[in-house]
């Protein structure tokens, strides 16, 4: 899965042009995002714009698709990034900065058919341990969401489960069916 393989510094990688999929730097190695599939790409925009339609108005939190973020050693591009109001990076005339330096507070990986769930559960293990509160897996194949969180063992959520985010967007309300349910066009 490596693309470039050679050891690099997290620095030499930001210096690479951006591609599509994103490249993201992680332990030393760099590779490439798996292309969005359908289903991958509409709960993105689903819990983006669900998140987005609550958290914004109430100045509470923004959701992110496909934010590069760079802190810890690493520089990744988590399928969905959620940063309460106060921690979003400016520039002086109040407008999103380009560049974001600190973790999310929730990070969003959505399981592409071509990805390893192993991998993106370690993935999700190390956003909690670098200053991500909640990272959330979403698994499309058997419409569950795994809850990860410091000090806490994951949750498996199926069904009528909550997906509790009110942590950082105090309200917000969402359950596993009601975000499986958008998959459905009829």
């Amino acid at each position: 899965m490596a693309v470039i393989d050679r050891p690099m510094t997290r620095d030499e990688f930001l210096k690479l042009p951006e591609k599509k999929p994103a490249l993201e730097f992680e332990d030393g190695r760099v590779t490439q995002k798996a292309s969005p599939k359908g289903r991958h790409s509409l709960l993105q925009f689903t819990l983006a714009a669900y998140l987005n339609g609550f958290a914004k108005p109430r100045k509470l939190a923004v959701a992110f698709p496909e934010l590069r973020s760079t802190y810890a050693g690493q520089s990744l591009v988590p399928d969905v990034s959620v940063y309460r109001w106060d921690r979003i990076p400016r520039t002086e005339a109040g407008i999103v900065a380009d560049d974001f330096w600190e973790p999310p507070d929730i990070a969003i990986e959505i399981v592409s058919p071509q990805q390893s769930v192993n991998r993106l559960v370690r993935r999700c293990i190390r956003f909690n341990e670098d200053g991500v509160r909640i990272a959330l897996l979403v698994d499309p194949r058997d419409e569950s969401v795994m809850d990860f969180r410091s000090g806490a063992l994951p949750r498996g959520l199926r069904g009528d489960d909550p997906i509790d985010l009110t942590e950082i967007a105090p309200g917000f309300q969402l359950t596993v069916r009601e975000l499986f349910d958008s998959l459905k066009l009829v």
